[in-house]
């Protein structure tokens, strides 16, 4: 099932804010433009901080190698026509330190110096990319914790706060329209490499923004190859989504964020965009959750766990979805609870049992992909990707980001891995633990990827 990444953050302290509500600008395409401002404008939140508790005994420039696994190399290939494509690599080493590598393999540990406030990291930690169809290959640490490769078509600020325990290093945020690399299409690779064994992995479950692909060659030779969007992807993408709010008056077109010169240069996820605004969709989804609720009264709902649990009977008794086994019955989800499953009725604790685990993922994609209601639907999963996204409402986000990606690979929802036993897979993860070489290309699909190994 799906493969988790996570940030290790600390509690929002006094300087914290969330998404903020500024006036918005818009294009004539209904395209949200970008207002980007300085340090000042900077929002510190969960999404975008990756802080550890740190030694008071790093030094400012290491090489970073440690004694228990291999050393990862990585290869980065420009395939833009641009030539002034950056890259960057952030991640947390074995002591949970915050640090950037360098091209050269060295890491370089930001330190705030006790400030409270963002201070932007004015050491030189970009990577410059070479030519198009050319490639840099660069050895990383043997031990890299939360990681990611963020590749850009201009520099990228990063900035980095003491939060009492430690440094924080606060990344670009793709929700705040203020934020100084606002103007600047970027995009990452998330990875993990403990102990040999590498995850990496391109999601869209956030956002699209500068098309990334990757290949992981093991030391055997096999190979595994997520080849991300087409190169064009974010213009074609929102060049569709005027398409649909054409067709049903909802503000798709809203997802899409325009530099200051007007032209897409990434697209949010209606999740992310629901956290800004509310009220942008309305009550997208009642009608379909009212449908759905009613049917289920007379008929049973069965979730295929595709686990020991095995088939799991569920129907609606006094408005909340009642399932065998399950200590608690779930009441409706609301549109926010849609769009990130991990709300109301789908949020998960540690506590929650296996039934409810295996519930929430399989419930929620039907949802978003709108087969519950579909012949077929009561059982799920079991509905193939050709019935995915083809009755409203429906996650037209998703549906039109799976349309642009090359091998149907990349999450475009939080749950995107819930398929039937068919072999059908939508992640955009590969992994080993006996890793050769990762080779990430920025810039659209390489046309023979058995070349860049």
């Amino acid at each position: 099932m799906r493969l988790i990444f996570v940030l290790v953050v600390l509690l929002r302290s006094s300087f914290a804010t969330v998404p903020s509500s500024h006036r918005r600008f818009f294009t004539p395409e209904g395209f949200i433009k970008v207002d980007p401002g300085g340090p000042e404008d900077i929002e510190v939140t969960p999404d975008n901080l990756l802080s550890e508790r740190l030694s008071k005994n790093t030094n400012p420039v290491l090489t970073g190698r440690g004694l228990d696994s291999r050393a990862l190399s990585i290869r980065l290939v420009n395939n833009f026509d641009n030539s002034s494509v950056k890259a960057y690599i952030t991640g947390l080493d074995s002591g949970g330190k915050v640090f950037f590598a360098l091209h050269d393999g060295k890491l370089i540990y930001p330190d705030a110096r006790g400030s409270r406030l963002p201070v932007k990291v004015t050491k030189e930690v970009a990577i410059s990319l070479p030519a198009k169809g050319e490639s840099l290959r660069i050895t990383l640490p043997s031990f890299i914790r939360s990681g990611r490769i963020y590749f850009s078509n201009d520099d990228l600020q990063f900035f980095v706060v003491d939060r009492d325990n430690g440094n924080s290093l606060v990344q670009p945020s793709v929700t705040n329209l203020r934020d100084p690399n606002a103007n600047v299409s970027w995009g990452f690779v998330e990875f993990t490499y403990i102990g040999n064994l590498l995850y990496a992995n391109i999601s869209y479950v956030d956002f699209v923004g500068l098309v990334l692909g990757m290949t992981l060659v093991a030391k055997d030779g096999s190979t595994q190859t997520t080849a991300g969007l087409e190169a064009d992807a974010v213009i074609k993408i929102c060049d569709d989504l005027i398409k649909q709010r054409n067709l049903d008056n909802h503000k798709w077109t809203s997802l899409c964020i325009a530099d200051t010169a007007g032209k897409p240069i990434r697209v949010l996820s209606p999740g992310n965009q629901h956290d800004v605004d509310p009220e942008i969709f309305g009550s997208y989804w009642k009608s379909y959750v009212d449908r759905v609720w009613q049917r289920y009264i007379a008929r049973d709902l069965i979730i295929d766990t595709q686990s020991k649990a095995g088939m799991v009977k569920c129907r609606i008794v006094d408005h909340k979805l009642k399932c065998d086994g399950h200590e608690r019955g779930l009441p409706k989800p609301d549109d926010k609870d849609i769009w990130g499953c991990n709300s109301g009725p789908f949020a998960i604790s540690e506590n929650d049992s296996i039934i409810h685990t295996a519930i929430v993922p399989r419930l929620c994609a039907g949802l978003v992909r709108s087969t519950l209601l579909l012949d077929g639907g009561f059982m799920q999963p079991s509905l193939g990707q050709i019935s995915y996204y083809t009755v409203n409402p429906t996650n037209h986000y998703s549906r039109i980001v799976h349309s642009y990606e090359v091998d149907g690979r990349g999450y475009a929802f939080s749950y995107d891995d819930v398929n039937p036993d068919n072999g059908e897979e939508a992640s955009g993860v590969v992994s080993s633990d006996n890793v050769h070489l990762l080779t990430i290309h920025a810039g659209g699909p390489l046309s023979n990827y058995s070349s860049h190994q």
